[in-house]
């Protein structure tokens, strides 16, 4: 496992927003589950990548990753209660387990609380039970539209429904009140945080309210413009494709992105020109027909 979320995606911590962009479509690509079978470690590289693109593609995470590490991610984190423990001479702060953060006996409990909202000195007497943590995992459809999950708990207890917000992200977390670990003294039982995890899309991409689409169209499309129908999150939409497209050519769908808090983004489609990919005397007739009604230099304007 890399050392970090840069070196994870090869870049450097000074790169800019499409340097990241740009090596996590391309370690995706390389990584990606539909590509790699069965292949357990590409599926643990897949994921990895994944987190570290959700994180380093949105300014505030990043930022916040830049100066406490992953600490800085967790649910609650108080940066400016961090920063003021660093200048008491505190150092850097590291916290451990869930359950020593909101219940253990080692005392740091009492330290560390204030740095988590709702947080608060331990009392004697019943106490609240420590929070527990657990995993969800989620496609992408749904972390984007929102959805109930209904979920047993190992302790045997009864179902819970968790709802997933819409526009919820890689690494968010959802609280479920009283389903913790028992509380001393015969105190309430804590909370159970689940870390929400993601699977990526095969076609689309996420860059904190926006999606990317690389969409393919025909050489006549391309040429003669068209009409086409795509997905999005709220159903299918008509996208005008305009005469002359080039590769790599891409238009924005306005409020077709991600919905969260009030906020939502836009779809961005670049095209893709498809090409034949058999062989055929008839193509390469096409082909040479084209090649002669080309004018000039295709690269005259590259210069370094």
């Amino acid at each position: 496992m890399a050392d970090d979320f840069y070196s994870e995606l090869g870049v450097s911590r000074s790169a800019t927003a499409d340097e990241i962009r740009k090596a996590y479509r391309k370690l995706a690509a390389k990584f990606h589950p539909d590509k790699n079978a069965g292949d357990k470690k590409a599926e643990a590289r897949f994921k990895a990548i994944n987190r570290a693109h959700q994180a380093l593609s949105d300014p505030q995470k990043r930022q916040l990753y830049d100066e406490f590490g992953e600490d800085g991610l967790r649910e609650g984190f108080d940066a400016d209660a961090a920063r003021a423990f660093r200048r008491g001479g505190g150092g850097r702060v590291r916290f451990g387990g869930v359950e020593d953060l909101f219940g253990g006996q080692s005392g740091f409990g009492d330290l560390f609380s204030d740095f988590f909202a709702g947080g608060g000195r331990q009392r004697r007497g019943p106490m609240k039970g420590p929070d527990l943590a657990s995993e969800v995992t989620v496609d992408f459809p749904s972390a984007i539209r929102g959805a109930e999950l209904k979920l047993r708990l190992q302790d045997g207890g009864a179902e819970v429904t968790v709802r997933v917000p819409p526009g919820a992200v890689d690494g968010d977390k959802i609280r479920l009140a009283g389903h913790g670990a028992p509380g001393p003294g015969g105190g309430p039982p804590g909370d159970l945080v689940l870390l929400i995890r993601v699977q990526p899309h095969r076609f689309f991409e996420r860059a904190g309210l926006d999606l990317h689409l690389d969409l393919p169209i025909t050489i006549a499309e391309a040429y003669r413009g068209a009409k086409v129908r795509i997905p999005t999150p709220d159903g299918q939409v008509t996208l005008t494709i305009p005469k002359r497209a080039q590769s790599g050519h891409v238009v924005r769908l306005k409020g077709r992105g991600v919905k969260r808090k009030g906020q939502q983004g836009d779809l961005y489609v670049r095209f893709l020109v498809k090409l034949p990919d058999s062989d055929s005397a008839a193509v390469e007739k096409a082909v040479d027909a084209l090649e002669a009604a080309s004018t000039g230099d295709v690269r005259s304007e590259i210069q370094f």
